[in-house]
């Protein structure tokens, strides 16, 4: 072999350990086995990235199908979750819509309401207000279609009124 062969190898070797050892620092894996794990969610947010710097970035459709059923069964926590991994880059206006959604309905009560998830929905609507103000669901079983209808709904849960002491309050059904 020929000594220039032998240094650009030495190079190669040298740097792809560099990365190495960057990766394990920047991972922070606690076992050996946690280094797999790391290496392929670190793969996965660097092609989500990459989708979304070349425009061909797209919502996981199985996993946005599953977070749909999940929402219809009134899983919201494991809705949200699939949801969130169906639309990592939080750039779906109908993905985030389904999340905003969840948080109403988990946070929706016959007595009072959660006033924490209703909050956290009116931060998802803002990212839905930004990525697609003009955004309408098309499902059937939503009573409330647009994100303005939902954010009025959750901006008159979190008012105290009097309305909120009558008692045939508890017949009020969930939108």
């Amino acid at each position: 072999m020929k000594e220039r062969y032998i240094q650009i190898l030495g190079v190669v070797l040298t740097a792809a350990f560099g990365v190495f050892i960057a990766f394990l620092y920047a991972a922070e894996p606690r076992s050996i086995g946690d280094i797999s794990l790391k290496a392929r969610s670190t793969i996965e947010n660097v092609a989500t990235k990459g989708q979304v710097v070349i425009g061909t970035y797209e919502v996981d459709p199985a996993k946005f199908g599953q977070g749909v059923q999940a929402f219809r069964t009134d899983n919201f926590i494991a809705a949200r979750d699939l949801l969130e991994k169906a639309d990592p880059e939080k750039r779906d206006a109908r993905t985030q819509f389904y999340i905003a959604y969840s948080y109403y309905r988990q946070g929706w009560g016959r007595v009072s309401n959660d006033d924490a998830l209703f909050k956290r929905s009116l931060e998802t609507l803002d990212r839905v207000a930004m990525l697609d103000p003009n955004s309408r669901s098309d499902d059937p079983d939503l009573k409330l279609r647009t994100a303005a209808e939902l954010r009025n709904e959750l901006e008159e849960g979190l008012r105290v009124t009097a309305d909120d002491f009558n008692p045939f309050r508890v017949f009020n059904e969930r939108k």
